[in-house]
């Protein structure tokens, strides 16, 4: 059977929470609970031991007193407009339902498809432009799955050109989770991961487009190496291509519409103080805009582009369902606010004084470590970061680490991560649509895998030795 389609041996996400839930919520009124005293700065000595175990019910109509049965609707129902879990949750379903209008446009495809015409007689020149717009795409979009549907488009076409399809699968998923991994500000990882660390959004943005260059330029590097090095020898003269389709007043419209927002998004964070409410609001106005041009282009009709959004939002559901109850199981922790008695604050207090003294280098690598493992049982994003954020930003800031480094731990660990895991249904499908078998693609990838690891510690290391934060 087809990789791609082949049932997941691994356990749903869902159902690993749901397992640890039941296992906090017998451990949690035996457990010590904590806080950190208000006024002065969170550290070991700030610490204050709780009067007795967090209490805990089956169900309950306070919000102060967690109840297991609680655990869903106290995830859903957790935070505010600017915070996890409801405010993140609006902002993803929002931005889901946006990107599902600019996909109905045709206007992404349409642009890669002109690309790909455009430079099929320079194949070097191709795979090295489509490299680096898919890991813009993941760098701002949080583009994963998507690819596997330019990957299929793309096959044949590197098929003629003599390349085996692993190259595909690199110029397309790889790319993208490179970008992931690396963005500046992608809106289902760094966003939230920073809101929920308490870092303002898009900060930091010079080092991370350092960064993303650096990585990208490193995988165009290989990806053409390897692709030079397996070309079919029949196959390095000039391929007939159809010629490309120009791109009409829609497309363009479109793509200048995707600049526009990206652009009006930085002014934003930088000069207009927004946060996740407005910058759901800006993508809401791209997917709308973009739902305009189509239906007036005859793209799709209106009931169409009603459905695209509906789509976008649906796609993001199971996000979504994982968000909230990984907040209902930090609730039955006792929730995240340190000035408040919680198992979570004696957990981080435990964890402080057993790497109390480690250096602050050495610190921040294990956390990249952590963030790089913990993606095999939770390989989206935006849930890990709502699962992980809380614990490392804390335990960060016990031992020195400033949260964006604890942001930029768990980026680098989750994204780059992505290529290898075998319990990402994205990655899975991408080999799959080419051909490959899992033993065979990280074959493939493993010394190249091993490589962005180490830039991934060099660049923490530099985080680091320049305090950034």
């Amino acid at each position: 059977m087809n990789q791609a389609t082949a049932p997941s041996r691994t356990p749903d996400t869902l159902l690993i929470l749901l397992a640890l839930a039941l296992l906090v919520a017998l451990l949690v009124p035996i457990l010590p609970a904590g806080s950190f005293a208000a006024g002065v700065p969170i550290s070991l000595g700030s610490y204050q031991p709780g009067d007795g175990p967090v209490p805990l019910v089956l169900f309950s109509s306070s919000s102060d007193t967690p109840g297991v049965l609680n655990l869903f609707f106290d995830g859903f129902t957790s935070g505010n407009r600017n915070g996890a879990a409801i405010g993140v949750i609006a902002f993803l379903l929002t931005v889901g339902g946006a990107f599902g209008l600019v996909q109905a446009s045709g206007a992404i495809d349409n642009g890669i498809r002109r690309l790909v015409g455009a430079l099929g007689h320079r194949p070097s020149l191709l795979l090295a432009s489509l490299f680096i717009t898919f890991s813009l795409g993941g760098a701002v979009f949080g583009m994963g799955e998507e690819t596997i549907a330019f990957l299929a488009l793309l096959l044949p076409l590197f098929r003629r050109l003599g390349y085996p399809p692993e190259t595909g699968v690199m110029v397309t998923y790889m790319a993208s989770q490179i970008g992931f991994g690396t963005s500046w500000m992608n809106p289902f990882s760094v966003a939230i991961a920073q809101g929920i660390a308490g870092v303002p959004l898009l900060s930091g943005t010079p080092f991370r487009l350092v960064m993303w260059a650096a990585f990208t330029a490193v995988g165009v590097a290989f990806t053409l190496r390897y692709a030079a090095s397996r070309r079919a020898k029949e196959s390095l003269d000039d391929v007939a291509l159809d010629p490309p389709a120009p791109l009409n007043w829609v497309d363009h419209t479109v793509l200048l519409a995707v600049l526009a927002t990206v652009a009006w998004i930085v002014w934003g964070v930088v000069a207009g103080g927004y946060y996740i409410a407005e910058i759901a609001a800006q993508f809401f106005t791209l997917g709308l805009f973009a739902g305009v041009v189509a239906v007036l282009g005859g793209r799709c009709t209106a009931n169409g582009a009603a459905q695209a959004f509906t789509d976008g939002v649906r796609s993001l559901v199971p996000v979504v369902l994982v968000i909230a109850l990984a907040k209902g199981l930090l609730g039955i922790l006792g929730g995240s606010d340190p000035h408040a008695p919680s198992v979570l604050n004696a957990l981080l207090f435990s964890a402080g004084n057993a790497i109390e003294g480690t250096p602050e280098l050495l610190a921040a690598w294990g956390m990249l470590a952590a963030q790089s493992a913990f993606n095999f049982f939770v390989s989206s994003g935006s849930a890990q970061a709502t699962i992980t954020m809380p614990l490392m930003a804390g335990l960060g800031e016990l031992v020195g680490v400033s949260k964006q480094i604890s942001v930029l731990c768990f980026q680098l660990g989750d994204g780059l991560t992505n290529l290898v895991m075998p319990t990402s249904a994205a990655m899975m499908g991408a080999i799959g649509v080419a051909g490959l078998g899992w033993i065979v693609w990280v074959r493939i990838i493993l010394k190249f895998m091993l490589l962005l690891m180490a830039l991934a510690a060099l660049t923490v290391a530099i985080a680091v030795g320049i305090s950034y934060v």
